[in-house]
């Protein structure tokens, strides 16, 4: 690592750092189901939360223009709305402040002739994805002020997905430079670990249709899903046509959650039992010692959320999980890449 890019490298570990809050709080802003509680979108002014208790009841008396209020919480007090208000907007802040943090000293770096033209590339890379975040976030939300006090489970997988998926190319980025020199490796363990990847992704897609269908509520049994059977009939009989049922049934998203959480954790084993095999570098040795450790505890998590019906902290923790998961195998696949 060059003298010269540790100030790029922390800034993009604290881009990874603030991605990472975004998407706890984020996990918190669901399972409160706050994130309908903030229906328009104000990009400068919508930073400062209501001062007063006139500008409160304002905020108030827009929430009960919507559906959500309507429909499910027109029991609520102006307490109650402060209360779900308060993760949405700290949600939102986040957002705009990682904007900040990524804008800025990128622009600081460029002028001082600190990025090479592929950090340069890369770093234009990030700020698309950042503001393609911003907009699937409010892109989200919209899908719940119409009819349905809910927001479309698809629109959160997206929001959700790119949000992992920003975190994994920032991390990868400062990889590059702390490690700039490569060494020969194995093609096919390198396919190996990169078809993992895509499976992880795809249980990261499958875990945000469980959290916006809300279908981590039913079925609390493990390892059967429920009457002793390891695939429930709702699976195959919730929708129509069939397939539907694996992308839009509550129970076949679920159960498809828990074929891919065996899938990621047999691939894991594979990388490392075949690793077993190679002559490997300290960092490629740490890399999938830590994914072995961290898949374990994250399918662990995964069944205790079921088991105990999806209590917020263990929510976010198996979200939290995830987010680690993806790191790990992020590092990894870096230590394997030429």
């Amino acid at each position: 690592m060059k003298k010269d890019n540790k100030r790029v490298i922390y800034w993009l570990f604290t881009g990874c750092l603030l991605i990472f809050i975004m998407v706890v709080v984020g996990g918190i802003t669901r399972l409160t189901h706050s994130g309908l509680s903030i229906s328009n979108y104000k990009l400068i002014s919508g930073t400062i939360p209501p001062m007063n208790d006139v500008e409160w009841q304002e905020a108030f008396n827009l929430y009960k223009q919507y559906p959500e209020y309507q429909k499910l919480n027109n029991q609520f007090t102006l307490q109650d709305f402060k209360d779900i208000y308060f993760w949405e907007w700290l949600h939102r802040v986040i957002g705009r402040f990682i904007g900040l943090v990524f804008f800025i000293p990128f622009l600081y770096f460029l002028i001082k002739k600190q990025l090479s033209k592929a950090i340069v590339k890369k770093s234009i890379v990030l700020l698309c994805l950042g503001a393609f975040q911003g907009f699937l976030g409010w892109y989200m939300v919209k899908s719940g002020l119409v009819d349905n006090p809910d927001v479309s489970h698809y629109r959160l997988a997206a929001h959700l997905t790119t949000a992992f998926i920003t975190f994994a190319y920032t991390f990868w980025v400062a990889l590059d430079l702390i490690f700039p020199h490569r060494k020969e490796i194995n093609t096919t363990f390198r396919n190996l670990v990169r078809l993992s990847l895509a499976f992880l992704l795809l249980q990261i897609i499958y875990g945000a249709f469980v959290a916006g269908l809300d279908a981590g509520f039913i079925h609390n049994h493990w390892p059967m899903m429920s009457e002793g059977k390891f695939m429930h009939q709702t699976v195959y009989i919730e929708q129509s046509p069939w397939y539907k049922n694996f992308i839009e049934g509550k129970s076949g998203v679920q159960f498809v959650h828990r074929i891919l959480a065996y899938i990621v954790v047999l691939f894991i084993f594979l990388i490392w039992k075949k690793s077993k095999k190679l002559n490997l570098t300290i960092y490629q040795s740490k890399g999938i010692n830590l994914l072995l450790i961290i898949v374990c505890i994250q399918f662990l998590l995964g069944v205790f959320t079921i088991l105990l019906q999806v209590p917020v902290w263990l929510g976010v923790a198996h979200q939290i999980g995830a987010f680690f998961l993806l790191s790990a195998m992020t590092f990894t696949l870096h230590r394997f890449s030429k």
